[in-house]
């Protein structure tokens, strides 16, 4: 058994197309069968071209996410905190265990910090590992950390528990305003956030091949770690500084070397912050994650020159990102403005009973979340249909809402749409982590619609 889950994770990634690839195939597939349930072909086209251009917020938004973090994450304040905690794991398990929890316990707060940050600390542990010789799988530790942040489901970022706790959401008609104890706060959810991350440091040391890859032996990721500790880059930065400054002299030179400059801007940025959070207690969002990110990348940069050679030196981690997301915005339009989203949730509604239910809405959840690479747009898609179902089967909104956080969360842990994210922070192939994230997903999968079953919220 151990063998084949092995092969599995090694070899199905070979057999999944390029990210790109696979989202133009998921698009013509959704075009036939938007046409097929009786969209014409120009209402089909027109949800496609809307759809083609709605992420372009969304897309500036992850390129700055994880270009900032990847500054961040390369500095070294953040590179000596995480070295530190790498030392403690004395075994491969260990290794697992500490990295994959505190990329959990990032998640929880907010689910960016897990995206964002957590490849990083897969790369120190597994740079950290190796040198002293404790045998750990890179792909396996990236993709389990990967898994670890499936917690933000039923975190304090939670998209849809967070929509439907506000008063005037779209859904209050129907639902009612629904507090956050009884969503992430109620029994179920608790129990999913401390057991999942326990059985995945099991299951991934169960697959954890016996000739592991180390991380030697990807060197682009390799190379990132090395220029990752205190001093690199900050003197890569510097000695790239005073190359692209050699002609620069007076104000201009005094202007990208001066501390002065970078320390004013994110005194604007923090001043934002503290108005954000503090006078008007607004929560944390994309927009504010990816501010605080910036602050933090200004302040452990010594002067603007440096900064900039931070950046380009991570732009590597984000280029897919900035198309790929829009042909997934063209899939997405196909299922928003078109009827073909609706007839696929409803199809799975008409099968429920009370048993059934959180089962048949974690796979209607699974199916739309391939396509649909937001939770908070999968609630506003399949919200109404799902709230309609829970009480048409005597189920609960809660429980819905919570099921449908199980199928969105196994739908990005097998849609290359994430992945190609977290590959891209650690600068591997995505399809080497494709098969590793298969089997996690299914273990979070049958762990969430199992706890929902038996403790419906």
């Amino acid at each position: 058994m151990r063998d084949r889950m092995i092969r599995i994770a090694r070899g199905v990634g070979a057999w999944v197309p390029d990210a790109t690839a696979t989202a133009v195939l998921m698009l013509v597939v959704l075009v036939i069968a938007a046409l097929a349930v009786g969209n014409s072909f120009t209402a089909t086209l027109d949800g496609f071209y809307r759809g083609l251009w709605m992420l372009l917020a969304f897309t500036m938004q992850m390129t700055l996410l994880l270009l900032l973090s990847t500054v961040v994450g390369a500095s070294g304040l953040f590179s000596s905190l995480v070295e530190r905690v790498a030392v403690l794991p004395r075994s491969s398990g260990a290794v697992l265990l500490v990295a994959v929890l505190l990329t959990a316990g990032l998640s929880y707060f907010y689910w960016a910090l897990g995206v964002a940050l957590g490849p990083l600390i897969a790369v120190r542990f597994a740079r950290e590992a190796e040198r002293r010789g404790i045998k750990v799988d890179f792909p396996c530790l990236l993709a389990a950390t990967f898994a670890g942040s499936s917690i933000w489901q039923f975190g304090l970022s939670s998209s849809p528990a967070l929509l439907v706790a506000t008063p005037g959401h779209f859904l209050e008609s129907k639902t009612g305003v629904i507090p956050l104890a009884s969503t992430i706060g109620s029994t179920g959810a608790i129990l999913i956030v401390v057991l999942f991350p326990l059985l995945l440091v099991a299951l991934a040391r169960l697959v954890m091949p016996r000739d592991p890859a180390p991380l030697s032996a990807f060197p682009q990721a390799e190379a990132m770690a090395a220029t990752a500790n205190r001093d690199a880059l900050a003197a890569a930065a510097a000695a790239q500084a005073a190359e692209s400054n050699s002609s620069a002299r007076g104000f201009a030179r005094w202007s990208e070397r001066s501390r002065a400059l970078p320390l004013l801007l994110a005194a604007l940025v923090g001043a934002w912050l503290y108005h954000h959070f503090i006078n008007k207690g607004a929560s944390m969002d994309l927009n504010s994650m990816v501010s605080s990110l910036l602050l933090l990348a200004l302040l452990l940069q010594p002067n603007l020159a440096a900064f900039s050679a931070a950046l380009r030196s991570s732009v590597e981690s984000c280029w897919q990102v900035m198309v790929l997301y829009q042909v997934y915005g063209g899939v997405a339009g196909v299922l928003q403005f078109t009827t073909l989203g609706a007839v696929i949730a409803e199809a799975f509604a008409r099968l429920s009973s009370p048993l059934t239910f959180p089962l048949l809405t974690a796979l209607a959840g699974t199916a739309v979340a391939i396509f649909v690479p937001s939770s908070g747009g999968q609630w506003v898609i399949q919200g109404f249909i799902t709230s309609e179902a829970a009480a048409a089967v005597g189920a609960s909104a809660q429980q819905g809402l919570l099921a449908l956080g199980i199928g969105d969360q196994m739908g990005n842990l097998v849609s290359p749409f994430w992945l190609v994210v977290v590959a891209g922070v650690a600068r591997v192939d995505f399809r080497q982590l494709y098969g590793y994230s298969l089997l996690f997903g299914l273990l979070w999968f049958v762990l969430g619609v199992t706890v929902l079953t038996l403790v419906p919220a």
